[in-house]
């Protein structure tokens, strides 16, 4: 057992000690947020919060990543020694059943949900514009590589399946495709274009809570979707829930990017995605032999560069607090 010296001891148990430092590491633990949204769920002043971030990251308890003029901050869990592990995990046991701690996770949904609310109302009003507006952003056919990698005997999950476009290129090429997505509105407009395509199924569902089985698919795709989600690492957990052992994530979104007009116009939530910030994702859902590769630009495309990234499910992986087939919301067939 490694023991830290006295006064790297002393110096964790000050950072822990106040009531609010506490507080925030319970929220960030759970998921990724910025001032912002800490003041709103602490209910406390920016520059309270503020100070006391400053502190819990001299000592080393959480990170801070940038995405555009903000900053997302979260517990260190990878980073923490085995000493600093257990002093939290003792903390943490305390804290977390206190009223104050339960109002903070309430409102830390509530913020999550709006989050998720300003990227719904985008898909709500676009949808009949949908294709051309990413046609314009991404090119012509950034799906034409997936063709390639398709076995007919493959069932694929098309996970934020829009207008069911891609799931429109997959269905020729595999089995059975399930296009979920949580807009009506989109998914009005991925009937019609479906319409009498058998081997598809489409779903209405968030993809933080997708109503697929346990091992029900081969292959899930979130292609140009990760940057609409309010928890990335939500969604990317769900998808890896959902493949069979062996099975394989594919996610196709932008690399980091400067573009802030793409939050007014396109309803983005994120500035794209590095490839430590994937791998780490798909790490902590418990996919391995990660990939993660730049794609060369379409000539007609106005929009950010875009990276392909694959994790596969280990055989010997096995999924906690998942749904179980017979409890998956029933189908909705595109007939």
């Amino acid at each position: 057992m490694e023991y830290m010296s006295a006064p790297a001891l002393f110096g964790q148990m000050t950072a822990l000690a106040d009531a609010t430092r506490s507080r925030l590491l319970v929220a960030l633990e759970r998921d990724e947020l910025t001032v912002n949204e800490l003041t709103s769920i602490l209910q406390l002043p920016q520059s309270t919060v503020s100070r006391h971030l400053k502190m819990l990251s001299a000592e080393g308890w959480v990170d801070a990543r940038a995405e555009g003029t903000s900053r997302y901050y979260r517990l260190a869990t990878a980073s923490l020694d085995p000493a600093s592990r257990r002093l939290w995990s003792i903390v943490r046991d305390e804290v977390m059943h206190t009223n104050a701690a339960e109002h903070d996770a309430r409102r830390t949904q509530a913020v999550l949900a709006e989050r998720s609310t300003r990227s719904q109302q985008f898909f709500s009003t676009s949808a009949g514009q949908w294709d051309r507006m990413r046609l314009e952003l991404f090119g012509r056919r950034a799906d034409i590589a997936l063709l390639g990698l398709l076995d007919e005997r493959w069932t694929v999950a098309d996970l934020g399946s829009g207008t069911g476009a891609i799931t429109q290129s997959l269905a020729p090429f595999v089995a059975r495709v399930i296009a979920v997505d949580e807009s009506r509105a989109m998914l009005s407009a991925a009937r019609k274009r479906l319409h009498g395509v058998e081997n598809v199924d489409i779903r209405n569902g968030r993809l933080e809570s997708l109503p697929i089985g346990d091992a029900e698919v081969d292959v899930a795709l979130l292609f140009l979707v990760l940057h609409y989600t309010a928890e990335p690492i939500r969604v990317i957990s769900e998808a890896a829930r959902v493949l069979r052992p062996g099975g394989r994530l594919l996610v196709l979104d932008m690399m980091p990017h400067d573009r802030q007009d793409l939050r007014q116009t396109m309803g983005h939530l994120w500035q794209g995605f590095d490839r430590a910030t994937v791998s780490g994702w798909m790490e902590a859902a418990g996919l391995e032999n990660f990939r993660y590769n730049p794609l060369p630009p379409d000539p007609d495309a106005k929009g950010p560069i875009l990276f392909a990234a694959t994790g596969k499910r280990n055989a010997a992986a096995v999924t906690s607090g998942g749904r179980k087939k017979a409890d998956a919301v029933p189908l909705m067939k595109t007939a």
